[in-house]
């Protein structure tokens, strides 16, 4: 059955695809074997190696509290940097220059610097000119990197956003006699949502895994540093860098799940024939309308009780 995008594969291009297939996952066997036979022959596949995973020891000592540190400092850096992101993407696209060009020198300053510099510098700024703890000190400056980063990077997301709907719909606020603020909270953003939604994700799985940087480096007890030090002990090396890789990728697949679900909602919410605004709805918007063209009756020749579609 033929598509829009595409031809049904006449016989020919079904067997090439067949093909294809089976070497896959013929390539794909043999890689597996090759590293099980490899794992085997170093001895990575004793039970010793693995039995640790099975006692809560391992859990509640290192693996757990690596894990909270983790989330709590990828749930503190999301919770700061999805507003200051979305703050200086719209600040990128007004029209006043004195707001435009400083929002885009931040963004572009910070999205410049690596992370794990970021890191570095916080972490010796609240070392010389603050009260922090040393115990806090890690958390701070992971957070602070993360946030300064993923901020300017979101900042371009939600700009991209924006632009990337139909002028339309800009066009069209203007026409009724929205204020720009209006367009921007009411119009633009809710459709924008659902268009940045994926590339938001992406950046918040980066955020989650950029956490261990601080641990590689200032020494933050999150989820890999963690693991090193429970390998130090266990002497379990490679399982227990298996183990952590098998618990980023539950934690990123949970969060990509849910967003798709969202977005998925937030699609259905919006299939609709079209936004019916009322002069009553008109006035409530556009006060200064009312007695013009939008008005049950003023000298711009509204017409009574007329509706106006969006």
């Amino acid at each position: 059955m033929s598509s829009v995008l595409y031809d049904a594969p006449g016989p020919r291009a079904k067997r090439r695809n067949l093909i294809i297939s089976v070497v896959f996952v013929v390539l794909l066997a043999l890689l597996v074997w090759f590293i099980w036979d490899t794992m085997d022959e170093k001895g990575q596949l004793e039970w010793a190696l693995w039995k640790p995973f099975t006692q809560s020891e391992a859990w509640t000592t290192y693996l757990l509290p690596g894990l909270a540190d983790t989330l709590k400092a990828a749930a503190l850096a999301m919770v700061i940097a999805l507003p200051l992101g979305a703050f200086f993407g719209i600040a990128r696209l007004s029209d006043h220059r004195w707001v435009r060009l400083p929002a885009a020198w931040v963004v572009e300053f910070f999205r410049a610097i690596p992370v794990l510099l970021l890191m570095l510098f916080a972490n010796e700024f609240y070392d010389r000119w603050t009260n922090v703890t040393s115990e806090q000190r890690p958390l701070y400056a992971v957070v602070t990197g993360l946030v300064l980063y993923n901020a300017s990077v979101l900042a371009e997301v939600v700009r991209a956003g924006i632009l990337s709907l139909p002028k339309g719909q800009n066009e069209a606020a203007m026409a009724i006699g929205l204020r720009k603020n209006q367009t921007m909270r009411t119009i633009l953003l809710p459709q924008a949502v659902t268009a940045m939604l994926p590339a938001i994700v992406s950046q918040l799985v980066v955020i989650v895994k950029d956490t261990a940087l601080g641990g590689v480096m200032i020494g933050f007890t999150e989820l890999l540093n963690s693991r090193a030090t429970m390998a130090s002990f266990y002497a379990n090396v490679i399982p227990s860098f298996i183990v952590v890789a098998l618990i980023y990728i539950v934690l990123n697949f949970i969060l990509t799940s849910f967003a798709s679900w969202l977005e998925k909602r937030l699609r259905r919410s919006k299939k609709s024939t079209g936004a019916v605004l009322s002069a009553e709805d008109m006035e409530e918007l556009n006060p200064a309308a009312v007695g013009g063209s939008f008005g049950t009756g003023g000298e711009g020749g509204g017409l009574p009780g007329s509706r106006t579609y969006l």
